[in-house]
């Protein structure tokens, strides 16, 4: 059975970007008689918002989406993520990072030529080598990220793949070969933070047992470094179907802070959501 989700974050107002993915994966769920999950991605306390949740729902619900029960919300969940760092901790393949980003971005301006990945330039390594007295010395007094050893993992794993369905920002499809070393050591959280994005999103597919990953093609890279964790987590590697990313008229990705385009706005304009599916391109 295929299994999708839409897992938003309550942070602002969904927009028509938000429709476009959430319609995607309802639709290829109920096509194939599969089920369509809502999974809330509240692990920001500071920013995450009560009535932004309710948005979503109501927002969701105007669209004509239903979704499965039980929504799932990340701020329940901190125990699995913690648990996880734990398992890669005692394979040796975590250690705490003290740098700023300043410091980084200094030490990235030293560097001749310092590699470049999805998400800008790569992390040089910095406190990978410091002695465990060090570590311990610090990490009560200054604020740290926890990096996953990219190298260490890699060899741990070996070569890893996955299956692309949709189509990639450049055509990509069929079985792909990671390269999560793009990323170089990623941050999998910090002191005052349970988990990134990267370590959250593969433990709550798992949890989720979700099945068909339907999401934007700016997330396309990630999956090669949350391939990775799915390796070292032994966890099911889900399917991906990567689609396009809906745009505003200057060529950019909707965002939350425009809130012209937020589906509420929309909505209390009388925009309908028949209407809404025809501006996406988008036919039942």
């Amino acid at each position: 059975m295929i299994v999708t989700r839409f897992a938003p974050s309550p942070t602002g107002y969904l927009h028509l970007g938000h429709a476009f993915a959430a319609i995607m994966a309802h639709h290829t769920a109920r096509r194939n008689g599969g089920r369509f999950l809502l999974r809330i991605e509240d692990i920001d306390a500071n920013r995450c918002r009560p009535e932004f949740e309710r948005a979503i729902y109501g927002d969701l619900a105007w669209l004509g989406l239903q979704w499965d029960e039980p929504v799932l919300r990340q701020s329940e969940r901190f125990d699995a993520y913690r648990a996880a760092l734990a398992c890669l901790d005692s394979q040796g393949l975590l250690y705490p990072c003290f740098c700023t980003r300043s410091a980084i971005a200094a030490e990235i301006a030293r560097s001749v030529e310092a590699p470049h990945g999805p998400e800008g330039p790569v992390y040089p390594g910095t406190c990978r080598s410091l002695s465990e007295a060090e570590r311990n010395a610090r990490i009560t007094a200054e604020p740290y990220a926890i990096r996953l050893d990219a190298t260490k993992a890699a060899e741990r794993t070996g070569a890893l793949r996955f299956g692309e369905c949709g189509a990639g920002p450049h055509g990509e499809r069929g079985t792909i070969t990671a390269n999560p070393a793009m990323f170089g050591d990623i941050v999998l959280a910090r002191k005052d933070a349970p988990a990134s994005y990267h370590l959250a999103v593969v433990l709550d597919d798992a949890y989720q047992r979700v099945s068909l990953v339907t999401r934007g093609n700016d997330l396309f890279a990630a999956t090669h470094v949350q391939r990775l964790l799915q390796a070292l987590l032994a966890l099911p590697a889900s399917r991906y179907a990567h689609h396009r990313l809906i745009l505003d008229s200057n060529g950019r990705k909707f965002s939350k802070r425009n809130r012209a385009v937020t589906l509420r706005v929309l909505r209390e304009g009388g925009t309908t959501p028949e209407q809404i599916r025809s501006q996406l391109g988008l036919t039942e």
